[in-house]
């Protein structure tokens, strides 16, 4: 049984894993890190197409969040200033602003420095909520 949670993301995707190295070095969440391409998927309860679209955070007890969710998780994880902000991170507003540039960044992760036409979300998940 895990004992720390998990962060995946898309290891083939320059841009998420630059944003994965400035986290650890500045942030430091208090989590294991792990490529999806990498990652065994079933044991963390993830089906590819989720771990395809967004960064996920697995708690030891296997319950997922992604997206800006897991961004919450990660900066709660961390402690001290960084867990404020997690913590105003899941408020609304802010929460439904912080979805928005998610998803709009995560739509456009390809043409950010470090992305790769790998980057590209599958069309048929840009559309969720």
């Amino acid at each position: 049984m895990r004992t720390r949670p998990v962060l995946v993301f898309d290891g083939d995707c320059g841009f998420c894993t630059s944003s994965v190295d400035v986290v650890r070095r500045l942030v430091r969440p208090r989590c294991e890190t792990v490529a999806w391409q990498h990652a065994d998927l079933a044991s963390l309860g993830v089906t590819e197409e989720r771990a395809r679209y967004e960064a996920l955070w697995v708690t030891p007890a296997g319950q997922v969040y992604g997206g800006v969710r897991a961004v919450a998780k990660i900066l709660l994880s961390a402690g001290g200033a960084w867990s404020v902000a997690g913590a105003v991170l899941v408020l609304p507003p802010v929460r439904w602003v912080a979805h928005g540039v998610y998803r709009l960044v995560a739509r456009h992760r390809g043409r950010l420095p470090g992305g790769t036409p790998a980057c590209a979300v599958p069309a048929a998940r840009t559309h969720r909520a």
